[in-house]
């Protein structure tokens, strides 16, 4: 299983660091960023002794760029400077990074070991942890990948300072769906706490309790044969959210259309499995409280609806979903007819448009 270090200062990142790359060389050392983590986040470790040789590899920010061109461009920096199969390759950047650069350490000589820094609360909560790795292709989100799960994920939460509201409340989608996904408290815990304004502590120990609510899942199901696809919550409405987005130049950050999403689906929910319309009306409000509807018309539903049916939790030609009887309580492999749906996204605009 993938190690979790939660960190609190400096020194005890350097420490943490220096004991994992401890049995690496180092110039068989990597440290892949982006434009924005190579600038706010990397100055914070660069000069660590343990990090004093390491390779950089520099690529692009931006979702739109977690495609094979970027991909190819790691494993051709990966050659150039001389990487073997005992490599590492450190991750410090947000989701697109973890995604992107665990599945070129998937690929890169068969495999070679690679640990996530994440630098953004949706990356801590969401695509650091748990294995998935990948890239868009033609279109479609994470069309391509590979399931294989990081050495370690190092969280720590001085990085996220230099987050603004819209990829603060992005990361919080995911731990709005992590409460769902686990018990009445945490739930009511999770819709009263706000990232923005938050103290590091009390961001860190809530951040740990989402985290820990994947890791149980992905630790019953690491390749998603059963209850991992309780994760998928929001997500078939929202990926197709997202795709529509970028088709139209008018990208939706992930977790944005993860809480559409949610809305969406636990409409669904509510109408195919008698979801409590209490806790439906409480997502709701604090979706419309904290994120801008995505515009959308009835002539937009069947693209959406296109979208979702290429999704790869998909089979018989029947569209699937996570929905819930109540929190806590999933049904990971659940179906909804395009009459249904058409149906959730009248709701969707009539409650947040």
């Amino acid at each position: 299983m993938t190690k979790i270090l939660t960190i609190r200062h400096q020194a005890e990142l350097e420490n943490s660091l220096n004991e994992l790359l401890s049995d690496y060389e180092a110039r068989q050392i990597f440290v892949l960023c982006d434009q924005n983590s190579k600038t706010h986040c990397l100055p914070l470790i660069a000069n660590f002794p343990c990090l004093k040789e390491a390779q950089h590899i520099i690529v692009p920010a931006g979702d739109e760029h977690k495609n094979m061109e970027t991909l190819s461009a790691v494993w051709s920096s990966l050659s150039r400077k001389g990487g073997t199969r005992k490599s590492l390759l450190i991750n410090l950047g947000g989701g697109m990074l973890s995604d992107l650069g665990g599945f070129a350490a998937a690929c890169f000589k068969r495999g070679i070991d690679f640990i996530n820094i994440p630098t953004t609360l949706l990356a801590c909560v969401d695509a650091a942890l748990g294995g998935k790795t990948g890239i868009n292709f033609e279109g479609l989100k994470n069309e391509l990948g590979a399931f294989y799960p990081a050495k370690a994920v190092l969280i720590y939460p001085e990085f996220f300072r230099s987050l603004d509201r819209d990829n603060l409340y992005s990361g919080y989608a995911e731990m709005l769906k992590h409460g769902l996904l686990s018990s009445h408290a945490h739930w009511q815990q999770v819709l009263s706490f706000d990232p923005v304004g938050a103290s590091t502590r009390e961001s860190a120990g809530l951040i740990l309790d989402s985290m820990t609510v994947k890791e149980k899942i992905v630790k019953e199901d690491p390749f998603e044969n059963g209850p991992r696809k309780a994760l998928n919550l929001g997500h078939t409405i929202g990926h197709a959210f997202e795709s529509l987005s970028h088709k139209r130049n008018i990208a939706l950050l992930h977790g944005h259309a993860v809480a559409l999403g949610l809305v969406c689906e636990l409409y669904l929910s509510n109408k195919l499995a008698g979801f409590p319309e209490k806790e439906l009306k409480a997502c709701v409000n604090r979706v419309k409280q904290t994120y801008s509807a995505y515009p959308l018309q009835k002539s937009d539903y069947s693209e959406l609806i296109g979208f979702m049916q290429h999704d790869k939790k998909n089979r018989d030609r029947h569209i699937r979903f996570c929905l819930l009887k109540d929190i806590g309580q999933t049904l990971p492999d659940a179906t909804a007819t395009p009459e249904q749906i058409e149906e959730s996204l009248d709701y969707y605009c009539e409650n947040l448009l």
